[in-house]
């Protein structure tokens, strides 16, 4: 087994040939990918597919020839592992959110009003997703190559049904349907051997995001038994959004008096400017020549530079969901997560303002070894929350639920600006808590009897 040491992570070693690509590799720009649900009818059919998988399923760090590189990754929902005949004592093991599932925690992480589990696409939250394939590649065609390898697995292995596909792509324009630049952040982890985007973030535990290594309490992360099952592994919440890209214009243009303040507000709402440029680095005015220096577009911090929020606002989205340095309640160290946003649909065309009816948004995928402490603390306390930075009541002003009745502050001098009536520009279609085995982990689960 290789393993990844880092010089400055004395006796930590990594065995990355173990841990499945799709956990720690950034994800590729551009790219292409695919999503696939699979019901298990049928133990062994289930075990017999997860034999076929094996070859499929890619480990380790990216490939040095980018036009090669494409991987697989296979997850598996609580409900998948009990198909799959998985011993009880070892299911037991799991924690609590995760055997519960995404539905059950619905309200908890702000999934309500027409975001609530009645009215998610099925087959999310209903209990038959019990397998989860993703594909990713920068290339078409190496993707349509390790896509058509898993596909004659699962089609033929009888006993097991496709219940759900999604196409994923990044639109011509490289930028999300909100018409922003996406995937700019990803964290320094301790050992891996990749490096983080932010250089001034000091290198994170490995145990935050891979089960079987120290965490940043100097602890192992709980981890499901028997050790063979749970090392390598790590925890993804899958999700479906819709982005209400009309609303979202409709608003913007309603509180702006021109197409430049228009523009600073929407900045102001993400924290960023359409190419990638920080506020905190670049206030006043876009900056894509510093967007494409990936040395320099993720080089702040918030206390050390716009402490009082005059350049990205304190509720600004990426501030929120990850507040590197900002004066908060607790370590933000212990709630940082890998981040895959990846864009479904097709773009709305710009200028229009009218919503056309088309489903278009995001499949998002939040890696890490602590669901709660992690994903739902997120989504719960950073989200749907103002208290931590000091504004009760207000939201993340792009991912919260609003219905119609959010609001956001922006600190500007002599006055602050509060916008009001804030609808919801995103809307959950679905959700899976899902557990992402190492390779001998899916091995074991492959070879499993009785």
């Amino acid at each position: 087994m290789n393993t990844a040491d880092s010089g400055s992570a004395a006796g930590v070693s990594i065995e990355i040939d173990d841990v499945q690509s799709g956990a720690l590799r950034p994800r590729p720009v551009p790219y292409e990918g695919k999503f696939v649900f699979l019901r298990v009818d049928d133990r062994d059919a289930g075990r017999a597919l997860l034999r076929r998988l094996l070859p499929v399923t890619s480990g380790g760090l990216p490939s040095a020839d980018r036009s090669q590189d494409a991987w697989v990754a296979v997850a598996f929902t609580y409900e998948g592992l009990r198909a799959l005949g998985v011993p009880q004592e070892s299911l037991d093991s799991f924690p609590r959110a995760f055997r519960e599932g995404m539905a059950a925690r619905a309200e908890l992480i702000g999934d309500v009003g027409e975001s609530a589990p009645a009215h998610w696409e099925a087959p999310f939250g209903t209990g038959d997703v019990h397998i989860a394939l993703s594909a990713l590649s920068s290339d078409t065609a190496q993707l349509d190559k390790e896509l058509e390898r898993a596909r004659v697995a699962f089609e033929e292995t009888p006993g097991v049904r496709v219940i759900w596909q999604q196409d994923v792509h990044q639109l011509p324009t490289g930028r999300t349907t909100f018409g922003f630049r996406d995937g700019i952040s990803h964290p320094n982890i301790e050992g891996v051997g990749l490096p983080g985007s932010n250089p001034r973030e000091a290198p994170i535990k490995a145990g935050e995001f891979i089960l079987g290594y120290p965490d940043e309490t100097g602890s192992l992360p709980p981890m499901p038994s028997p050790d063979v099952l749970g090392r390598n592994g790590t925890y993804a919440a899958v999700r479906k959004i819709h982005t209400n890209v009309a609303a979202w214009r409709r608003y913007l243009r309603a509180n702006s008096s021109s197409a430049e303040e228009e523009a600073l507000l929407a900045a102001k709402m993400v924290g960023r400017w359409p190419s990638g440029a920080p506020l905190t680095l670049t206030p006043e005015h876009d900056d894509p020549e510093l967007a494409a220096d990936a040395h320099r577009v993720n080089d702040f911090l918030y206390r050390e530079n716009d402490d009082r929020g005059y350049r990205c606002p304190a509720g600004a989205h990426i501030r929120r969901t990850n507040p590197r340095d900002s004066t908060i309640i607790g370590d933000a160290r212990m709630h940082r997560l890998i981040r895959r946003g990846t864009t479904y649909g097709p773009p709305l065309p710009e200028g229009v303002l009218e919503d056309d009816g088309a489903d278009r948004g995001l499949v998002g995928v939040f890696l890490g070894a602590h669901l709660e402490r992690q994903f739902e603390f997120i989504k719960a306390e950073w989200v749907n929350d103002g208290n931590f930075i000091g504004y009760p009541g207000e939201k993340d002003p792009v991912a919260g639920h609003h219905g119609g009745t959010g609001s956001v502050t922006i600190p500007e001098k002599p006055v602050r600006r509060r916008l009001r009536n804030l609808p919801s520009f995103v809307v959950t279609r679905g959700g899976e808590y899902c557990f992402v085995p190492g390779l001998r982990a899916l091995r074991w689960l492959a070879e499993l009897e009785g």
